[in-house]
């Protein structure tokens, strides 16, 4: 697992209890996501990460799994870096 991943399991571990929460597994349809739960999650990302979530960037897709996650980082990390 990227280290990516491991920072974001880690930081969703924290408030999904004893649920081993795999990298595909869609935290939406879990049912462990709600509107604060959702700032929380973009607001670690933005300041973990050194990257900004821009309004087009705030769709489920980006942030169902910690796959998709770790996508958006990547992406936006990369971007960072061309510039």
């Amino acid at each position: 697992m990227s280290e990516v991943k491991t920072k974001v399991k880690a930081f969703l571990s924290r408030f999904f209890g004893n649920h081993d929460l795999q990298s595909d597994e869609d935290i939406f349809a879990l049912g462990f996501v709600n509107s604060m739960f959702a700032m929380q999650l973009v607001l670690f990302v933005e300041q973990e990460f050194q990257i900004t979530i821009e309004n087009e960037d705030l769709e489920f897709e980006n942030f169902r799994t910690i796959n998709s996650i770790a996508n958006l980082i990547e992406r936006k990390t990369a971007i960072l870096v061309q510039k």
